[in-house]
């Protein structure tokens, strides 16, 4: 994970925006990060943009635990 900003968690991946690779990259360190299947993340909106916005399925406590956390190791 690359940080927070203004509440949004920014992740930072390699990848060339070319054919969707920046937005594949981005859903796989995402499901990783929260320790999920790369099928309980969704690209909602954003495919063609820099800020995405994901759909995560799973727990919320524990999702919204594991985001506290990676907040935290940003700071």
């Amino acid at each position: 994970m690359g940080g927070d900003y203004d509440g949004a968690l920014v992740v930072r991946v390699h990848a060339r925006a070319v054919d969707g690779a920046a937005t594949d990259e981005t859903l796989d360190a995402v499901a990783d990060a929260f320790g999920l299947s790369r099928s309980m993340v969704e690209l909602v909106h954003g495919r063609r943009s820099r800020a995405k916005i994901l759909e995560v399925t799973g727990d919320e406590a524990a999702l919204g635990r594991r985001l506290v956390e990676l907040r935290a190791q940003v700071q």
